[in-house]
């Protein structure tokens, strides 16, 4: 079976969904267009469907000729809230938001997957389930469709995924693989610091919730430099800070907004416990308080080795100079990890920036990233040939 054959009849299909996708993006759980149009693009390859999520979510089983095992494909389908500047001329009509991750592309390769082998289940021996998911960027989407049972009936027994773009240390073109931690766990916290307001030239009469929250901020990055080992992985990035009203008014209170991220359970249980007792601790010292909220959003996203090397080995077959071995992980998330932790599988990269007409290579989530869309082919080869051989 020449997977990239096949791939390449279908490369001008594959980009024409993408640029269509790209024109629709919406966000979190909330997709009517994206369904829609990924539902009607499945009536027409014939393929039958279910929906879940109230609607915004979508699974699509491939039955071959023969009983067999299970190998789900998943896409992402949701977008980002950023006003896009790209000048494409297929860019969002959907003022602030936009495609900016590549999900638009990890659904139109997988709808092109799914039409090739619907046309070729005699060669296939179980079933291929797709699963186009909303809410990878969040609130996540992952976990409320395996709740719902999306792994289930039939029951998916391995599972791969993909993810374009990136702008680090993968050659433009190679595919990414990594064994085991590929992408840290994802966690989002508040801290809400409570002074006493006053006139900023009175400040003896205040108790500055600012200056507060700058040792704070400074403290929470002493967890990383001092409490966790240098051997081990951690993140605390304060991203997001509120407070004030003008020149000389002390705010009552100031609001921090920020992410944690670790490649280990363990650190993520000190993070999550550090941040708290270093907000409070720092506030009760100068008489504010601190109120503390930390939500786990993702996982560790472990890769199994041994379903990791049969995809890996699988695509050398196919694109022997391509193969790129990750020795690090990202401190990225992604709820992919939820499945990755019900059944075996494996997440990837392809690297596929495209150059903006200035020259530069824009990383997801900036509003000038684009990608290259002549090597779409080669995610719809991976996904054909991982089911062929996985069903064979």
């Amino acid at each position: 079976m020449d997977v990239i054959k096949l791939a390449k009849e279908n490369e001008d299909l594959c980009i024409e969904m993408r640029r269509e996708l790209h024109k629709i993006p919406e966000l979190e759980l909330e997709l009517p267009k994206t369904v829609k149009y990924v539902k009607s693009k499945l009536d027409e390859f014939g393929i039958k469907y279910t929906e879940m999520i109230n609607g915004n979510a979508l699974v699509a089983n491939i039955y071959g000729d023969s009983e067999g095992k299970c190998l789900a494909i998943r896409a992402d389908i949701d977008a980002l809230p950023i006003q896009e500047e790209t000048g494409l001329p297929f860019a969002s009509t959907h003022k602030g938001k936009m495609h900016a991750c590549g999900h638009d592309s990890h659904t139109a390769i997988a709808l092109t997957a799914a039409k090739i082998l619907n046309e070729n289940r005699d060669k296939l021996k179980g079933v291929v389930k797709f699963i186009f998911q909303p809410g990878e960027e969040v609130p996540g989407g992952a976990k409320p469709m395996i709740e719902e049972g999306c792994l289930e009936n039939p029951k998916v027994e391995h599972i791969i995924g993909m993810h374009g773009g990136w702008l680090s240390d993968i050659p433009h073109g190679k595919i990414g693989f990594k064994d085991n931690e590929l992408m840290a766990s994802m966690d989002i916290f508040s801290i809400k610091v409570k002074g006493k307001g006053g006139h900023g030239a009175n400040p003896q009469n205040a108790i500055d919730p600012i200056i507060i929250s700058a040792e704070i901020l400074m403290g929470l990055q002493k967890i990383i430099s001092r409490e966790i080992a240098p051997v081990d992985s951690g993140l605390v990035s304060v991203c997001k800070i509120e407070g004030g009203y003008t020149q000389n008014i002390i705010p009552n209170e100031v609001n921090m907004l920020g992410t944690a991220r670790a490649l280990d359970e363990d650190i993520r249980d000190k993070i999550e416990k550090r941040i708290s007792e270093i907000a409070e601790g720092i506030a009760k010292t100068y008489g504010a308080s601190a109120e503390t909220f930390y939500e786990r959003f993702y996982p560790v996203l472990k890769n199994d080795p041994e379903f990791n090397s049969f995809v890996k080995e699988n695509t050398r077959k196919i694109f022997p100079d391509d193969i790129f071995e990750l020795e690090k992980p990202t401190m990225g998330g992604e709820d992919m990890a939820f499945y990755l932790k019900e059944v075996p599988g494996t997440f990837l990269f392809l690297s596929n920036l495209k150059e903006a007409a200035d020259g530069e290579k824009y990383s997801n989530h900036n509003p000038k990233f684009d990608l290259d869309e002549s090597l779409f082919y080669k995610g719809v080869s991976i996904f054909l040939k991982t089911a062929f051989e996985f069903l064979s």
